[in-house]
């Protein structure tokens, strides 16, 4: 009666896991759609800048902007994979008399302060309501221009702006490297899920079988 209480547990353990498993599997091809129809919206032909930008309908909307970018740039600290430690230069963008934010990307720590070029220009780029303060992101420090994260909403109060930013996929100056939207910072951790549950579910039947083999012997 044990062997077989223990061989029903164990199995009924052993579907737990395995079903787990299939559920990730399921959700990562879910988010593989979804990354996919992101990718298609971010890299779309690119329209006017919406009269009223919503930050839902319009996420990653891409748009094609001429104006003048102001003076007043604002430093929000980054840390590029490929470029390492530096500043996202958000600046002011005025665009058919409306005054938003352009992101023109990246400069490294050292050229924080350097002059950069304002005026007119053409921009093709993405908006972006970006999500990055969480309970560990240090509270800006507006009189040192270091801010820690993109909050549209207070990079367009201190601008005296929209809460619209632009994402620059084109140069805006030849010491800024554009750090433009894409797909490659949303979560998609589904698959390494999935093989932790089969990965238990491998482990669970060699334990049960172990454990089978020593009461089966036990009996003898």
């Amino acid at each position: 009666m044990r062997f077989v209480i223990t061989t029903i547990l164990s199995v009924a353990v052993l579907a737990v896991f395995i079903s787990l498993g299939s559920w990730q599997m399921q959700r990562l091809y879910w988010k593989l759609g979804v990354l996919a129809e992101i990718d298609a919206s971010i890299l779309a032909a690119p329209v006017a800048l919406p009269v009223s930008p919503d930050p839902v309908a319009d996420r990653f909307l891409p748009v094609i902007v001429a104006g003048e970018i102001g003076e007043g740039e604002l430093h929000v600290l980054v840390s590029s994979r490929d470029y390492g430690a530096g500043f996202r230069i958000i600046a002011p963008f005025t665009v058919d008399g409306r005054r938003v934010m352009v992101d023109r990307g990246f400069v490294r720590a050292v050229n924080k302060d350097a002059a950069r070029t304002t005026g007119p220009v053409q921009i093709t780029g993405n908006l972006h309501w970006p999500d990055e303060r969480d309970g560990y992101t240090p509270e800006n420090e507006p009189d040192k221009n270091y801010w820690y994260a993109r909050e549209v909403d207070v990079l367009a109060a201190a601008l005296n702006a929209e809460p619209v930013l632009i994402i620059a996929r084109s140069d805006t100056d030849p010491g800024v490297t554009p750090l433009p939207v894409t797909s490659q910072g949303i979560p998609n951790d589904h698959f390494e899920y999935a093989m932790t549950w089969f990965l238990l579910a491998v482990t669970w039947i060699v334990m049960t079988a172990f454990a089978l083999w020593r009461m089966k012997r036990a009996t003898r």
